[in-house]
């Protein structure tokens, strides 16, 4: 590595230069005699040079250590037999290895080619001999082998095929080659042997690492017809490389690999080398600095306004210092080629907006765009989704791009529309900018395609954010590769300093993810034991903004956090009490120690657990695995004003209904297991007749396969275990729901007549003397089937009509009555299916009586309703309110009284003129 070294300075090595330090050559090449040792446990090849007076060691290899590393004044060079000059950088107190023995020497650094060169002043102080008849180099009686580039070239002269392959004619391709090779030097330039070349072949000269199993060799066929490389054949020749100078650009400090490589926590030698490796392979696809942002070749964004008049915005005022600032960011983005000069029709202002770093983001207000904008309805994947997708995993790694949105091209003809204005020009991006409506669904479309094939098996992605997993090393390692062959196929480019590898625990999408599950993320949640208390609405939204996004992590959400929502809805006062303060505590706390959220399971049956309280339905989906339940998800919800109103056995159904509906994606084509603390349940899902909203509930839950299971509550706290409330007279049916008909229907009716008019016997006496209603009630006493339309089709129009009701038509003590249900599901009565002998009774007692009041036709209509129905009831009642002689005595018209004629008072002839008008008239002859 080229560059300024890091080290410290001496006062001592600011003194005159020293002088005479000289070198053979820069480089020993293919005639350099080496040995293989260390410098301060870092091993290298060592040239053995008997003309230098000097021992060198390479910049790069310096810097390694820089904490022993002495830098000096830029006026000492270094002297080849050549004439050739080169720096001196420093001094390096070091630990030199040679065989068996160690050595403590001071060395110089230099810019050589060669990793460290051993001048006469090593040789001699430590009494070494050279033998250039059996090279060899001698200290002690320690023989140290000695060896030549040109020697080891004449070992590795040959590459072999490693299987039989067709060149196509006049085409290139790349061949496996097996090199012979001694195992002294690791990287080689393959070439061309000259009897290959002369059959109109060529092979590429490249750099290869001996120690991989197979090396690619690079041939182009210049002939018109096929050629046959036979398995084992030559194709290529070796030459030793002794060691790899990379140019300064490609080391720049930006790249960051080596801090990659030093958070691989956990991964042993062979682990480390194999992510080193990887990571050398694909260095380029990741950024080297702000200004090193890829051009992704796959897409481009669109921004389609249809045909409204370009907007034009005028740019607002900025302070001084803010001014200054964005000059500076604009003079950045245009060196950077993000954005250009514009002379269109478009424009809109831009928003400097401070970041938690103190630095500034540069922003453009669009929201007058956006609203012109025909918006891209391509969705972004669930979090909850992706995160499921985990399971089995053990290896974790995140990846991050460098400006994402920056890596795609807008369209030619929609550049303009991205134009703003700071008030010294009119700019416009060439990239994708942030604050565009579809943006989001651009990129995500984009990642998908790219990705397209390895998500859900060896990745996930969500916008910028990509998350591989694996269940061994190896295969973790190669859905890494994997990966980024398709990255650096579309031209992205990673943020060296935000990905992270070989991870048994990653931050993603807010969350902590491990093999173990997936929980909060501390760093997300710990400013919450802090969290003041709000003092307004708006704090309290964003108070509950922050647990919205976690409440899958707490059970009984919804129900805790009920007395803050209460706060914030339309037409609420913000009266902060005790319950309140309560609450928000337990949120807090509950949030802190949330548990880990295992994933699920394809091999194991799901286990649905639900209940409900006064103000909420809950559920815990689990699986059991091994002796344990593990818990999935939670899930609650708060309910609206009329299911309050429900009894305990409807709430429980409502808790089962909503539970498996949000758990959809993992019940649906799978038999689970649902348990409830309520045992009637069990007989209401097996209702043969049901009607209305409970009919609706369970012909929904027909969709899924599941087994029910009662559990007492005490056996039941993992779900909302909360306290019940007796149901309200009108839901006597649910909460009976063990009786075959659930309501008590006893005629209670004493304050319209006497009991024993409307005894069960009287009435259904007079059932069966009504013509409409005996059919069906004779055959409802004779058999529980519903008598088919050919016994029905004789009788009349009302018995027809009753017939269509037969389902919501039940018996009670030989009475039919009619199940009614409201529209809005929140009561449910049962009717008396009244004969037409008992009308006129009913309607004198609910209209003309003292405690029905002569009310109009709507509350004499539902006041009958709540225990009577027979046919045509509501045009029975309108004629009975229309006929009625006491409403129309106290009534008073509709129609507005006509004026009465009047004598207008005028003060000369013809001031008042009236007409009449006449026609049109017949034409006569």
């Amino acid at each position: 590595m080229y560059g300024r070294p890091t080290g410290r300075r001496l006062p001592f090595l600011n003194k005159a230069p020293e002088e005479g330090l000289k070198v053979s050559a820069l480089c020993g090449g293919r005639n350099g005699l080496y040995l293989e040792g260390s410098i301060c446990g870092i091993p290298c090849l060592m040239l053995v040079d008997t003309g230098a007076n000097v021992t060198l060691v390479r910049t790069d290899l310096a810097q390694k250590l820089k904490e022993n590393f002495i830098y000096t004044a830029p006026n000492i060079s270094l002297k080849t037999a050549t004439g050739e000059k080169a720096e001196i950088r420093g001094k390096l107190d070091a630990a030199i290895e040679c065989g068996c023995r160690k050595f403590q020497h001071k060395i110089y650094v230099a810019d050589i080619t060669d990793p460290c060169i051993f001048g006469l002043d090593f040789l001699q102080k430590f009494n070494f001999m050279v033998d250039l008849e059996k090279n060899e180099i001698r200290t002690g009686r320690e023989e140290i082998p000695l060896f030549s580039a040109s020697a080891e070239h004449s070992k590795l002269c040959s590459v072999l095929a490693k299987e039989k392959t067709i060149i196509p004619a006049r085409s290139e391709c790349l061949i496996q080659g097996v090199p012979e090779v001694s195992g002294k030097f690791r990287y080689a330039v393959t070439d061309f042997p000259s009897k290959v070349s002369q059959k109109g072949v060529l092979v590429s000269a490249t750099l290869v690492d001996l120690k991989r199993e197979a090396i690619p060799v690079r041939v182009l066929n210049l002939d018109n017809k096929p050629k046959t490389v036979d398995k084992g054949a030559v194709i290529a020749t070796c030459e030793p490389v002794v060691d790899i100078v990379a140019r300064p650009q490609e080391f720049s400090e930006s790249l960051r690999l080596p801090l990659i490589l030093e958070n691989l926590e956990g991964l042993n030698e062979e682990q480390r080398t194999a992510v080193k490796e990887l990571l050398q392979e694909f260095q380029n696809l990741f950024s080297t600095s702000d200004s090193d942002v890829g051009r992704c070749n796959m897409t481009q964004h669109r921004i389609n306004t249809g045909n409204p008049p370009p907007i034009k915005q005028y740019p607002r005022r900025l302070p001084l210092a803010k001014k200054e600032e964005a000059e500076r960011l604009v003079k950045e983005m245009v060196d950077n080629g993000i954005i250009e000069e514009s002379s269109g029709p478009w424009a809109s202002p831009i928003v400097l907006v401070k970041k938690k770093d103190e630095s500034t983001r540069f922003c453009v207000d669009y929201r007058k765009l956006n609203e012109i904008t025909i918006k891209d309805s391509y969705p972004l994947p669930r979090i909850d989704d992706t995160q499921d997708a985990l399971n089995g995993s053990q290896w974790f790694s995140t990846l991050d791009l460098k400006s994402g949105y920056w890596q795609v091209e807008i369209q030619p003809e929609d550049k303009e529309k991205t134009a703003f204005t700071t008030g010294q020009g009119l700019w416009q991006f060439k990239v994708m900018p942030f604050g565009l409506c579809n943006a989001p669904a651009t990129f995500e479309r984009l990642m998908e395609t790219v990705l397209r094939g390895l998500t859900s098996e060896a990745c996930l992605v969500y916008l910028d954010d990509i998350i591989i997993v694996g269940r061994t090393f190896q295969e973790h390692l190669n859905n890494i590769r994997k990966v980024f062959q398709r990255l650096q196929k579309a031209n992205l480019k990673l943020s060296p300093k935000k990905c992270r590898f070989f991870r048994k625990e990653v931050s993603y999408l807010g969350h902590i993810i491990s093999a173990d599950g997936v929980k909060t993320d501390p760093e997300k949640t710990k400013a919450v034991v802090d969290w003041p208390r709000p003092e307004t609405a708006h704090d309290l939204r964003s108070f509950l903004g922050l647990f919205t996004y976690y409440r899958r992590f707490v059970k009984n959400f919804s129900a805790i956090a009920r007395p803050l929502h209460k706060l914030t809805e339309a037409r609420s006062n913000f009266n902060w009490t005790e319950e309140c303060e309560k609450s928000f505590n337990s949120l807090k706390q509950a949030l802190i120690t949330s548990p880990v959220l295992t994933y699920p399971r394809t091999d194991k049956e799901f286990i649905l657990d639900t209940d409900a309280s006064n103000e909420g339905i809950g559920a815990v989906l689990s699986q059991k695995i091994g002796n344990e339940e593990c818990v999935i998800a939670f899930f609650s919800k708060s309910l609206g004003k009329p299911e309050r109103n429900y009894c305990v056995t409807r709430k429980e159904l409502l808790a089962i209904v909503k539970s498996i509906e949000h758990f959809h994606h993992y019940l649906y084509g799978r038999k689970f297991l649902l348990r409830t603390d309520h045992a009637s349940l069990r007989w209401l899902l097996n209702f043969r007749e049901p009607e209305g909203q409970i009919a609706r509930w369970i012909q929904r839950l027909q969709e899924y396969d599941f087994e029910i299971q009662h559990r007492k509550g005490t056996s039941h706290g993992n779900a909302d275990a909360l306290s019940r409330r007796p149901c309200k007279e009108s839901f006597k049916h649910c909460t009976n729901a063990e009786k075959k008909f659930g309501l008590e229907t006893d005629i209670s009716v004493k304050v319209l007549t006497t009991e024993d008019a409307w005894s069960s016997s009287e009435v259904q006496k007079a059932q069966l003397e009504d013509p409409a209603i005996r059919p069906i009630l004779e055959r409802k006493l004779n058999s529980e089937d519903r008598p088919s339309w050919q016994e029905i089709a004789p009788e009349s129009p009302a018995t027809k009509r009753y017939w269509a009701l037969c389902d919501s038509l039940h018996l009670k003590d030989g009475v039919l009555y009619r199940e009614w249900e409201s529209d809005d599901g929140s009561s449910c009565r049962w009717q008396i299916i009244l004969p037409k002998s008992r009308i006129q009774e009913v309607l004198r007692e609910t209209h003309d009586s003292a405690s029905g009041g002569h009310f109009g036709v709507m509350k004499t209509l539902s006041k009958t309703r709540e225990r009577f129905y027979w046919d045509r009831l509501r045009a029975d009642v309108e004629k009975w309110c229309r006929e009625c002689h006491a409403c129309g005595a106290r009534k008073g018209p509709k129609t507005r009284t006509k004026g009465r004629l009047q004598r207008y008072n005028v003060g000369a002839p013809f001031e008042r003129m009236a007409l009449d008008i006449l026609g049109p008239l017949p034409v006569t002859t």
